[in-house]
């Protein structure tokens, strides 16, 4: 398929951008002034200010000499990089490659976009239409390779098609600077009396090189097509991605729904042709206003299951507001992995944590309450309870020892264990009245102790011994002392965890 690019030039971008904000100073001529060596230069002008003799590269002195009433505005040197990136953002409803071209311009790859507009011309002017209701003007041009369609931009007629396999034809009219020659460059041909691109395009190569040097070929190749240029886009193409274009705009959850269910369907039955499935997504809604909706999900093992992907978006969709409208859609599958395979015992008819029932209960517990809240731990070889278990890297990692079931835990452990204020009879009994938080719990069963040393390697102290008690109300709780039993009380009791 033959290549087609789009340039757009802002001639005027940082004063539009300043008018669009404030409507008022269209009646006035502006200029954006930045200081040069103790002295204040122009370095945009509006057209009203350009009528009136006002150009780029004036001091802000003479130009109010010309102009009394000349509104000047600071210049902001970062702030045209910020306007094309969010222009470039803007644009991907037309075309997911969409490059920057500083300092006032942009680069488009719109191979196989046009069609979608109804053709190449409805589709320039589409463009041409929506960013001048934005309030920008705009030079742009269609071509063959990106140079033919810079310098048609900025040298053309400011609204131009270029047939396919024409762009030497309408080259040759255009001065040496619409190559994007370095300033010397071009004002050498100039002088030699070389004005028009077509005077020296079909010149012997070597003495162009030997008078002009390298830069002149390369830029001329890359106009004419002989030499391949490419748009580096601003954000980069997911490598699995579908785009949902609409001809009529979404502005309810139902149709969001709809759209949402044909990129899964795309998406998915790609994946699932490649045995992959995709761990994070995004589905990204363009309104027409410019102003870009986002929903992310993620998932606890590779899935290509498009039922059970559309729930856990669906969860979020009305957090998604579509008013004045969506024209685009696009689902960005952000991490994807290999499917991975189930083996399955004769007699097996489960398969534990590998289950993938399992895995999307956990995407929709996560989905509605935040994957942060899921935890699952494994055993670890420390003796003390609070060391005994660590964070599981995956929800089906195996573990490499077993859980210690040979005595009770409790359900739940404390982070820390808390003090109690304990009565107890006699050494190695267990504690007949407890008080935590204020409430005082009598005790009815008990058992115990089991003492639980601290490991020397890590720490040094006094053991635990632990008791497992239960109070009037049917409650359990794992308390312990910490310590030997002495007259002298230098021992202190905690509680620890709460039994089911």
């Amino acid at each position: 398929m033959q290549q087609r690019y789009i340039s757009i030039w802002f001639p005027h971008l940082l004063t539009d951008w300043h008018t669009r904000r404030k409507p008022a100073l269209k009646l006035v001529p502006i200029v954006i002034a930045a200081p040069n060596h103790g002295r204040m230069l122009v370095t945009a002008a509006t057209t009203l200010a350009q009528k009136q003799g006002v150009y780029t590269g004036m001091t802000v002195a003479d130009a109010r000499a010309i102009v009394p009433a000349l509104q000047v505005l600071d210049d902001e040197p970062e702030r045209p990089l910020k306007l094309l990136k969010a222009f470039a953002a803007w644009f991907i409803r037309y075309t997911p490659v969409v490059g920057t071209d500083a300092p006032n311009g942009l680069l488009l790859n719109v191979t196989g976009c046009a069609h979608l507009w109804g053709g190449e011309h409805k589709y320039l002017a589409d463009i041409h239409k929506r960013l001048h209701d934005f309030g920008y003007i705009v030079h742009i041009a269609m071509a063959d390779t990106i140079g033919a369609a810079w310098a048609m931009a900025r040298y053309g007629q400011g609204f131009q098609i270029i047939e396919s396999g024409q762009q030497s034809k309408a080259l040759q009219p255009l001065p040496p600077a619409a190559l994007r020659l370095d300033a010397a460059i071009a004002e050498r041909l100039q002088k030699l009396g070389l004005r028009q691109t077509g005077s020296f395009m079909n010149m012997p190569r070597t003495a162009l090189r030997r008078r002009f040097g390298q830069q002149l070929l390369i830029r001329l190749d890359q106009a004419l097509g002989n030499e391949e240029e490419i748009v580096t886009p601003l954000i980069p193409i997911e490598p699995y991605q579908e785009r949902l274009p609409c001809l009529e705009y979404i502005v309810t959850a139902t149709g969001i729904e709809i759209a949402l269910k044909r990129l899964l369907d795309a998406l998915c039955s790609r994946l699932q042709r490649e045995a992959k499935g995709l761990r994070m997504a995004i589905l990204t809604c363009y309104r027409i206003d410019g102003k870009i909706e986002k929903i992310e999900i993620g998932t606890n093992r590779p899935s290509c299951n498009a039922p059970h992907l559309f729930k856990l978006f669906e969860i979020n969709i009305d957090t998604i507001e579509p008013a004045p409208g969506i024209e685009l859609f696009t689902l960005d599958t952000l991490k994807a992995e290999p499917l991975k395979t189930l083996s399955e015992g004769l007699w097996q008819h489960t398969s534990g944590l590998e289950d993938i029932h399992l895995a999307e209960l956990l995407d929709s517990i996560a989905a509605k309450v935040g994957g942060h809240h899921i935890h699952r731990y494994v055993p670890d070889e420390h003796y003390w309870p609070e060391r005994s278990f660590k964070p599981a890297a995956a929800i089906d990692e195996k573990i490499g020892m077993p859980w210690k079931a040979d005595r009770p835990r409790p359900l739940q452990l404390l982070a820390r264990p808390e003090p109690i204020e304990v009565t107890a009879p006699i050494p190695d009994y267990p504690p007949m009245l407890f008080r935590y938080k204020t409430v005082l719990h009598k005790i009815i069963k008990a058992d115990g102790p089991e003492r639980i040393e601290p490991e020397w390697w890590l720490q040094q102290g006094q053991h635990r011994d632990y008791y497992y008690v239960e109070d009037e109300q049917g409650r359990r709780y794992w308390l312990f002392r910490l310590g030997h039993y002495d007259t002298a009380k230098t021992y202190q009791w905690f509680i620890h965890g709460f039994f089911a």
